[in-house]
């Protein structure tokens, strides 16, 4: 029984290519490109880029974005009651910082409201 012991084996050692990470179909680092399938070529871009937004308050020359605006602020909300982003409406850091405290402060005022209507 003392040789028994003595005579236990190493775990199998896992050779390297088992596989053990599948990739999907994009070859040894995964290169798979969304939006279609394998080998159907880079996305293709229409023949003009979209056009850039503009702060609407710089063109206006606003210095400073009112809460009592209601008419103007409202323009920036989702039916939901969400804030735009300044992706999609093109305002300027400035400008957007000053229309989120001008929704805020309408919201607690309750010119706007929080939620859609």
């Amino acid at each position: 029984m003392a040789d028994e012991k003595t005579t236990t084996a190493a775990p199998a050692a896992r050779p390297a290519s088992t596989g053990a990470r599948r990739l999907s179909s994009g070859g040894p680092r995964g290169d798979r490109r969304p939006g279609g399938p394998a080998g159907a070529g880079p996305r293709r871009r229409g023949p003009f880029r979209p056009r850039r937004k503009v702060c609407r308050f710089c063109v206006d020359k606003v210095d400073h974005v009112d809460f009592k605006q209601v008419q103007i602020i409202r323009t920036f909300i989702t039916e939901r009651g969400k804030m735009l982003s300044s992706r999609i409406t093109g305002n300027c850091a400035k400008h957007q910082r000053q229309l989120s405290r001008a929704v805020k402060r309408a919201r607690y005022l309750a010119l706007l409201p929080f939620t859609g209507s």
